[in-house]
């Protein structure tokens, strides 16, 4: 247990490293959401992590009142690169490309701003510039349809469920029942789907689920399929816990990544592009990325659900560079400065599998500066 202990530590405290030696954690532009309830951020302040190395910057956890009856745990970061978006703050995958949770916010009340993904309702009021979204749902429908003829084209799910799936089954977001043989056909694409990674279709899987004693040589350009095991195993330690200031209730039941503890969830809109075009309305710059191996969340849901708002194409279709010879991904960029942009050979956590391409975009976008074409280099 005490190896297990220190394994997982150096895990963490490596991760950290490399993070500092791309400069991740040095970019200037901090995001801050207005959170923290005034007289709380001295409480929230977390001072370090159990494994987590000296750091130079101030990182906070908490808890923030929703409404009377409703508190919400929260942790300020800069950036959630397991899958470069934030959904709101609220907790995921803290370190999928272990512990890039760990990265901070710090107040910062007169600085520019910038959000990396909002899923929720409602916005505090701060000089805000830009959201970039990744690998997100926009819209049920026709998120659903892309998924659909992405599996179909990448030979995943078979031609006739695909058809039957279409045929039969009413992917409105106001259906309540479905036909018995779009049932019968969900369940024959659900049986295929069950023996890959959907969140990268070329991923290996975790072969056991296991953790072992001697730790294993880690590197962000190598993503470990079992990582998801290791931060559930760190995420439930009293010590973590305790450091973030988090299950001040004493839960019954283990913090997971994906819980069924809520049965049913109905704050949850069917489509956010009445969202998107509000916010480029108000002169806010939209980026939204894609992984182009995820399987969940595909380019071509995002596609779909882009061409829905009907916006000109102010830049056509192109690839863009990380360097002068090396593909990033492509990109279109449209009038109301939304940007779509897919990301090569990145599943739905993007940086974990392409960390040096999603630097790259989170680069350009907080510098304001279009991604790299060829012409750029030439």
């Amino acid at each position: 247990m005490v190896a297990m202990s220190q394994w997982i530590n150096q895990q963490v405290a490596h991760f950290i490293i490399i993070l500092l030696k791309l400069n991740i954690l040095r970019i200037h532009f901090l995001f801050f959401f207005g959170l923290m309830e005034e007289g709380l951020m001295e409480k929230d302040r977390i001072e370090r992590l159990p494994g987590q190395t000296q750091v130079n910057f101030s990182q906070y956890g908490g808890y923030v009142t929703v409404d009377k009856s409703t508190v919400v745990h929260f942790t300020i970061i800069l950036l959630k690169l397991n899958i470069l978006r934030i959904h709101c703050l609220f907790f995921f995958g803290l370190m999928e490309v272990l512990v890039v949770h760990l990265l901070l916010m710090e107040q910062c009340k007169s600085s520019d701003h910038f959000v990396c993904t909002v899923m929720a309702k409602h916005y505090t009021t701060t000089n805000f510039h830009g959201i970039m979204i990744g690998n997100a749902v926009i819209n049920d429908e026709t998120d659903t349809q892309g998924m659909l003829d992405y599996l179909e084209t990448h030979a995943i799910v078979s031609d006739r469920d695909v058809y039957q799936l279409q045929k039969y089954c009413n992917f409105s977001s106001n259906a309540s029942t479905q036909s018995h043989e779009c049932i019968a056909a969900s369940e024959a694409a659900s049986k295929d789907i069950s023996y890959i990674n959907i969140y990268n279709i070329y991923a290996p899987l975790c072969s056991s689920s296991n953790l072992t004693a001697q730790p294993k040589k880690t590197s962000i350009f190598k993503f470990d399929p079992c990582s998801e095991y290791y931060v559930y195993a760190y995420m439930n330690r009293p010590e973590v816990q305790e450091a973030l200031h988090a299950n001040v209730t004493r839960l019954t039941h283990d913090w997971e990544p994906c819980s069924n503890v809520i049965q049913k969830w109905v704050d949850s809109p069917s489509t956010i592009i009445p969202h998107l075009q509000e916010l480029m309305a108000n002169g806010l710059r939209v980026w939204i990325f894609s992984g182009d191996i995820d399987g969940r969340v595909p380019v071509t849901s995002t596609k779909y659900s882009i061409n829905k708002m009907k916006l000109p194409i102010k830049t056509a279709w192109h690839p863009w560079f990380l360097t002068k010879d090396q593909v990033g991904g492509y990109t279109q960029v449209y009038e109301g400065d939304l940007t779509f942009a897919t990301v090569r050979e990145a599943g739905h956590q993007v940086p974990s599998y392409q960390p040096a391409r999603a630097f790259s975009l989170i680069k350009h976008f907080l510098e304001g500066k279009p991604l790299p074409d060829i012409s750029r280099h030439n």
